[in-house]
């Protein structure tokens, strides 16, 4: 896990290693607006967790989650402060 001081620069990094999609969480998947996709839990896999920390409150900031679908799909999830887990 690394540690950013913001948001732009996680997704930059994790863009330059191919992760490219934006995600977001719904109540039983994933959700990619763009590609109109969603993915079940047994659909993906977490390849890396980040934390961006910023200058928010301790325990405010944020996870960055790099997922992979079985279909090769790269992408990006985040998460904000006590919602990260």
């Amino acid at each position: 896990m690394k540690n950013y001081e913001s948001l732009d620069n996680a997704l930059s990094d994790l863009r330059k290693k191919g992760y490219e999609d934006d995600f977001t969480t719904q109540t039983s998947c994933l959700y990619c607006s763009d590609l109109d996709m969603r993915l079940d839990p047994e659909d993906f896999h977490v390849d890396e967790i980040d934390r961006v920390d910023g200058n928010s409150k301790q325990g405010d900031g944020k996870m960055l989650y790099a997922i992979s679908s079985s279909t090769g799909v790269k992408g990006t999830i985040v998460v904000e402060g006590n919602d990260a887990a």
